[in-house]
């Protein structure tokens, strides 16, 4: 069985494709992170470093992290950190994340052949209109940490979305037009539950509010708490 890593944002797309991974039989060894110090990243979100490890040591998986600095070593960062896992834990697969970007994809792809991986993308194609609902019924519980797109409401940020929730976005994105997975970046999410996760997350954090239709969460603290 080949030895897998999962490219892990802590958002619900990384975390649904693990928990794909796991259910296909495969053997996810370790949590690949890669860290921007900037905004608005085209490949990568910007997860919270605390969050990662207690959501790692929810999952009892090791985690590898590199942070990046510029847009133009965010493929050389993934590079490092894929060779190292590869020589590490015997990792020969990743898996990633992927719904519909055919970009990030292709990046992946690229930089995962280069060190002598291939690339796994479980949920590449999935139906967005029905991707949200789809989260809750599989148990995973997860917040918006970050709006970037007009028409999602601030409200959302910091909390566990609901299925209330998800039908109010779906009547916003019929009328504003962003995507319903988030994947083009419209906001960013952070999982605190999950069927793999030993332990539930808790976060405590304030909203901040930049304009009318952007706001992030700041998380303050965070901790494990047993299910």
């Amino acid at each position: 069985m080949s030895k897998v890593a999962v490219l892990f944002t802590g958002g619900k797309d990384s975390a649904l494709a693990l928990h794909k991974a796991v259910e296909e039989g495969l053997d996810v060894s370790v949590l690949v992170s890669i860290i921007p110090h900037y905004d608005y990243s085209p490949l990568y979100h910007r997860p919270f470093f605390e969050v990662l490890k207690c959501q790692a040591q929810a999952l009892e998986l090791p985690l590898e992290s590199v942070g990046v600095c510029s847009e133009s070593a965010e493929r050389s960062a993934l590079r490092w950190v894929l060779e190292r896992v590869r020589d590490k834990y015997g990792v020969r697969v990743l898996v990633v994340g992927a719904i519909k970007s055919g970009y990030q994809l292709k990046a992946f792809g690229e930089v995962a052949r280069s060190a002598g991986l291939s690339v796994y993308a479980p949920l590449w194609g999935v139906p967005e209109e029905s991707y949200l609902d789809a989260l809750i019924d599989r148990g995973l519980s997860f917040m918006l940490i970050s709006v970037t797109s007009m028409g999602i409401p601030l409200d959302l940020l910091g909390r566990v979305v609901t299925r209330e929730d998800v039908a109010r976005l779906k009547k916003l994105a019929a009328k504003y037009g962003f995507n319903l997975s988030f994947e083009g970046g419209e906001a960013e999410t952070l999982v605190v539950d999950a069927p793999l996760f030993k332990y539930a997350v808790s976060l405590k954090g304030y909203r901040v509010v930049l304009s009318e239709f952007e706001g992030r969460y700041v998380i303050s603290k965070c901790s494990l708490v047993k299910k």
